[in-house]
């Protein structure tokens, strides 16, 4: 049978499509929540420069909360906050981050708590991956996922909590996930590390309880965002029809989920798993390396 390798993307090729909501959307699409929802609210989004991370902060900022976001690309972040501002006149508090070093971690969670005044919501959106065979992967590799996105998220999560225990105030920590009921085939180092995620957020949310920090997941299936760019065409070809419905979620979708759950429709709402992926968790497999000839004989889907 032939075995995918992993796909490098050329960072020079233009002639791929752009994926994606474009930063008009963001600013101008309809939301079902009223406009002052998340008036007082001090929310912090990791991962805040594109997809979903930057769909997430455009709403929290139109519906009226104070955000602030990081991630390691500077650039990116300067972008998603001047884009905000022209859309909104509001400013939004960015800073560079490597969710992976705990004191960077530290640093930035004492930054929101001193520019915002505090913090009620954490959405933890970080995270990375590449499509690839797991017999395949280096082991620079393996480690690269895990220490993003099991360790960066717990590192975020711990911090945010401490300070949310020190200061006697309620927390809400909300980690993007993703469903791995089913494992998911080339992306075993993410899968491993979204479970541990999901249980780790599972037993938190009975730990920290006594708290009031409530913790949950969101897990996206197919979400078309500008990081498609990582996944081959042939695999892109597919993804729709990894779901009943055939069709592919974008970042709003999740926007309005995190918002969901930041508001007060979701106080009640804790130790949970919410799945956005179309139907995917029980019909198909998305194989983001492109499906191997074996489960192609016959013409399977």
């Amino acid at each position: 049978m032939s075995r995918p390798k992993v796909f490098r993307p050329d960072p020079n090729d233009t002639t791929r499509p752009k994926r994606g909501l474009t930063e008009d959307d963001l600013a101008s699409r309809e939301t079902v929540f009223r406009d002052d929802l998340l008036s007082g609210q001090r929310i912090l989004i990791t991962g805040g420069g594109s997809g979903m991370g930057k769909a997430a902060a455009f709403l929290a900022v139109r519906l009226g909360a104070s955000v602030a976001i990081c991630g390691r690309d500077e650039e990116k972040l300067k972008t998603t906050q001047a884009a905000i501002y022209e859309a909104t006149g509001t400013e939004i508090l960015t800073q560079s981050t490597n969710i992976r070093d705990p004191e960077a971690v530290e640093e930035l969670i004492a930054t929101v708590h001193d520019r915002l005044g505090g913090l009620d919501t954490l959405v933890n959106n970080a995270g990375g991956q590449f499509p690839q065979d797991a017999i395949d992967f280096t082991r620079k590799g393996w480690l690269a996922v895990i220490d993003t996105n099991l360790n960066g998220t717990w590192w975020m999560m711990q911090e945010a909590a401490k300070r949310w225990r020190t200061d006697g105030t309620p927390g809400n920590i909300i980690n993007i996930v993703a469903n791995v009921e089913r494992g998911m085939p080339q992306a075993a180092h993410t899968c491993a590390a979204r479970a541990g995620v999901i249980y780790l957020s599972k037993t938190l949310a009975t730990e920290w309880a006594p708290l009031n920090v409530r913790v949950n997941c969101i897990g996206p299936g197919v979400i078309e965002t500008e990081g498609f760019v990582m996944y081959p065409e042939e695999a892109l070809k597919r993804f729709h029809q990894a779901n009943p419905m055939k069709q592919r979620g974008n970042a709003w979708d999740v926007a309005e989920a995190i918002t969901y759950l930041a508001s007060p429709a979701g106080r009640f709402i804790n130790g949970d798993l919410i799945i956005i992926d179309g139907g995917q968790a029980q019909w198909g497999v998305v194989w983001p390396a492109g499906m191997p000839d074996y489960f192609n004989e016959g013409g399977a889907a």
